[in-house]
C-alpha cells in the first residue's frame, strides 16, 4: 500500500533534529539538576533579564499551568525569583539570581561550544541557512 503523502514528515524531522541537537545538551543540564523546561526559562532570563512571565511562557514554550510548577522548582532551588511587577500589580516578573545566571554562564560555554562544532562541521553558510529557513516557516506558520 502507497502512502498517500508526497513530503517528507517535517514535524517528525524537527523534532528528530531537536532530540539530536539535545542530546548533547542534556548530560550538562542533568549534571546540575535541571530539566529541559528549567534551562529554556533559565536562558530566556540569561537573555532578557527580568521577564514578565507570559513572555517566560511564550518564549520558553512552557504553558502556563506547567510554568507555575517550573517556576515554584526554580525559586525553591534559588535559580530564580519572582515578585509582582511594580508597575502593573496583577502580573508577575520573573529573574534569574546570582545563583542562576552563573549557571546560564557556566552552560553556555558548553553549548556555544556545540553550535561552534556544528558551524565547522556544517559550514558557516549552511548553518546560517538553517536558522533563516527556521525562521521562515515560524513566519509563514504564524496565525
Amino acid at each position: 500500500m502507497s502512502a498517500p503523502f508526497v513530503h517528507r514528515n517535517l514535524p517528525r524531522l524537527l523534532l528528530q533534529a531537536r532530540e539530536s541537537v539535545m542530546a548533547h545538551t542534556r548530560p550538562g543540564l542533568r549534571e546540575h539538576g535541571l530539566s529541559d523546561q528549567q534551562w529554556r526559562v533559565l536562558r530566556v532570563l540569561g537573555e532578557h533579564g527580568v521577564v514578565e512571565t507570559g513572555r517566560v511562557a511564550r518564549e520558553a514554550f512552557i504553558l502556563g499551568p506547567s510554568l507555575t510548577g517550573v517556576l515554584s522548582r526554580m525559586e525553591r532551588d534559588g535559580l530564580i525569583r519572582r515578585e509582582r511587577d511594580p508597575e502593573d500589580q496583577r502580573r508577575t516578573v520573573v529573574e534569574a539570581t546570582a545563583k542562576g545566571l552563573k549557571l546560564v554562564a557556566k552552560l553556555s560555554q558548553t553549548i556555544e561550544a556545540h553550535y561552534a562544532w556544528m558551524e565547522k562541521s556544517l559550514g558557516k553558510q549552511k548553518l546560517a541557512q538553517l536558522y533563516e529557513l527556521l525562521d521562515a516557516v515560524i513566519e509563514l506558520e504564524q496565525p
